[in-house]
């Protein structure tokens, strides 16, 4: 009965350009009338999931309902940012129905749902549920160990060796709390492909969590709200590598934004950005060009060297037309040597 009273949260995370974003926004389309509020946070400094749901166009997304935590992960910030965030919109004469938080690509969602159990919010907002978004072709690439057979050899060889690479501990610190898995992108792989990416990924699952199954982020909001998991007070249940620990620091990854010209058409952008893209390793690329002709904004998504465009709305009246894109990858990523070949290009 105590949870009746709360109003619930939904944490959705996810690896980088998994899908979490347009998994939000078919959310938004099938709310049926719920007033939802949305916490987004990014890394890097370019915030382009807040802004591309601020033009979504659908009715009942008010701007004032998407708040922005960027340049700093949410699960480091969380007495300095999250918890002012979550008051404010609880505080307000109208509180939302539900709250949806939008995790950065790098963060751990744990030390969130701990965050719940603080004093200020703990009597007024419950965790509902944990959603992992996973990119299914990302998992089948084998992303998260650049050499899987070898590691595990290794790791057999000898239990008291970690060769772990951080992005494989980041997607199981995703799976291990969550309450409910969208393996995204199926339209993507093969049947047997996603059959094996089923297999693994439910093999790293805690017991009774589900997984569905989804193309372009299409779960509807009845099946991802509602869920009642009080994750907040089943901490114990959700193991992490960082257990025990006091804080954790984001030093294996980095970011940058870098401001191009106008282009002729969204290939000639593509064309510039695949072989930068596997000189060096990025892991994300993100955010918006201008294209000469266009009225509108593209938008740029990319995980490797998978690259997705489409517009999404005008550009505003008094709005700098720009291409100004978000570079994601491991520390030591040539930030100089990106900058020159993409600049002088």
């Amino acid at each position: 009965m105590a949870q009746a009273n709360k109003i619930p949260a939904t944490v959705i995370t996810g690896f980088l350009g998994a899908g979490k974003t347009s998994t939000i926004r078919h959310l938004l389309e099938t709310a049926g009338g719920k007033r939802l509020a949305l916490v987004i946070n990014e890394f890097g400094e370019l915030g382009v999931d807040g802004e591309i749901l601020k033009g979504c166009g659908i009715e009942g997304c008010d701007e004032s309902d998407v708040l922005e935590l960027a340049n700093g992960c949410i699960c480091c910030t969380v007495a300095d940012d999250f918890l002012p965030t979550i008051q404010a919109l609880i505080d307000r004469p109208a509180p939302p129905d539900h709250i949806i938080i939008e995790t950065s690509g790098l963060a751990l969602p744990k030390p969130l749902v701990k965050a719940f159990n603080w004093p200020e919010v703990r009597t007024r907002v419950t965790v509902d549920g944990v959603i992992a978004v996973v990119d299914g072709p990302a998992v089948a690439d084998g992303l998260f160990a650049s050499e899987p057979a070898a590691v595990e050899a290794q790791r057999a060889a000898d239990d008291s060796l970690d060769h772990e690479s951080p992005l494989e501990e980041l997607f199981e610190e995703q799976l291990n709390c969550a309450d409910m898995v969208v393996l995204n992108k199926a339209d993507l792989m093969s049947d047997t492909d996603l059959a094996q990416v089923t297999d693994q990924v439910k093999s790293q699952l805690r017991g009774k969590v589900g997984l569905l199954r989804a193309s372009h982020g299409k779960v509807d909001a009845a099946v991802l709200l509602g869920q009642n998991a009080a994750a907040e007070d089943d901490l114990d249940s959700r193991p992490s590598h960082h257990d025990g620990a006091d804080d954790h620091d984001h030093d294996d990854f980095t970011s940058f934004s870098v401001t191009l010209g106008v282009f002729a058409a969204p290939a000639d952008l593509t064309a510039l950005l695949d072989p930068v893209i596997e000189r060096h390793g990025i892991l994300r690329v993100k955010g918006f060009a201008d294209i000469a002709g266009k009225g509108m904004r593209l938008v740029l998504q990319g995980v490797g060297s998978r690259l997705q465009s489409y517009y999404d709305r005008d550009w505003a009246e008094g709005e700098t037309r720009q291409t100004r894109l978000v570079v994601i990858g491991e520390t030591g990523l040539d930030e100089a040597a990106i900058r020159a070949e993409l600049i002088s290009a």
